[in-house]
């Protein structure tokens, strides 16, 4: 069965291992979702692929634009909070797997960012 979506605010319960600090963080996020998927996490997070994940990676997407085309910010953070939960989701079934880490994801693509902007990384001019 999925963990149920919290609508509430976003705040550190007393329970929670977490700071309020630490739940402002990608690698809270990512060592969140290594628990969930962890023997002794939570079940349905653990029989996940990249295969059963794909309708919801589509979903949090068309949710995005949504959010986008309301014009509200607050809806717009947290539906990019799901997108990244399903980024974090497909790095740790891969790196569980040994096909990649999540920091080769951030290596390619902070790479691939800097060689497309020449014009701000090394000096060149924008086209």
């Amino acid at each position: 069965m999925p963990p149920q979506e919290d609508s509430s605010p976003s705040q550190s319960s007393p329970t929670s291992p977490f700071s309020e600090q630490e739940l402002g963080t990608f690698q809270t996020l990512v060592d969140i979702v290594a628990r969930l998927r962890a023997p002794g996490g939570c079940p349905w997070d653990r029989e996940q692929t990249h295969d059963s994940l794909k309708r919801n990676l589509l979903e949090e997407s068309y949710e995005v634009i949504e959010a986008i085309d309301q014009g509200d910010p607050t809806v717009l953070s947290e539906e990019l909070g799901d997108l990244m939960v399903q980024i974090a989701f497909h790095a740790d079934i891969a790196r569980e797997a040994g096909e990649f880490q999540l920091e080769d994801v951030l290596r390619k693509i902070n790479g691939k960012l800097v060689r497309r902007h020449p014009h701000v990384f090394a000096g060149g001019h924008a086209e």
